[in-house]
């Protein structure tokens, strides 16, 4: 297994840890800044987070810059991301940070596009690589869902919610990047209409 493939993987491994340290009780202990009272193991999974997302970005990287693209890796990193991101969502709406109807369109979205894969791999097609509006709303996605687990820390006290402003971005580059990949792959579709 080369190293973004072992990157990958060391991705999906940190995904049950990130739920395993969001499910301790939170009231055993937090650090209080001025008005804002974080608990201890929500700046935990905003680190674990942080250090997944990283793996994205450093797997994709190494894999086109030395030409170590594999099926696994073309299968699993995007999972990867989607499970991480969706756990992550799960998780604020259930704390009441993200309101249910943003994660669903979120959720709704990565299904759908892994279905459209689907259909177009099995259709002999060539599934496109990520464009720009589906790079925005993955960075988008992940620096928004870092902030909301750190409250917001330091723009906080500047009065500017910096994780709100990007999961906004993050919806808005989730539909138009879903429509724009519908649009651009329609010819799945050409022989049921």
């Amino acid at each position: 297994m080369n190293l973004p493939n072992k990157l990958t993987v060391f991705r999906i491994i940190l995904i049950p840890i990130f739920i395993l340290i969001l499910t301790i009780p939170y009231d055993w202990a937090t650090i209080t800044t001025m008005t804002v009272v974080l608990p201890v193991n929500w700046l935990m999974a905003a680190i674990v987070f942080a250090v997944a997302s990283a793996t994205d970005f450093l797997d994709g990287k190494i894999a086109r810059s030395q030409h170590l693209v594999t099926n696994f890796g073309k299968f699993a990193d995007p999972l990867a991301d989607k499970l991480l991101v969706i756990t992550a969502l799960i998780f604020l709406t259930s704390f009441h940070v993200v309101p249910a109807w943003m994660t669903a369109v979120i959720v709704i979205r990565e299904l759908v596009i892994t279905g459209l894969r689907t259909l177009i791999v099995e259709n002999n097609g060539q599934v496109l690589a990520a464009q720009m509006p589906g790079k925005i709303k993955t960075f988008s996605q992940m620096f928004a869902i870092f902030f909301l687990y750190i409250k917001n820390i330091p723009f906080i006290y500047f009065g500017f919610p910096v994780g709100d402003i990007l999961l906004w971005i993050a919806v808005i580059f989730t539909i138009y990047s879903g429509i724009d990949y519908f649009w651009q792959n329609r010819y799945v579709f050409s022989d049921g209409m």
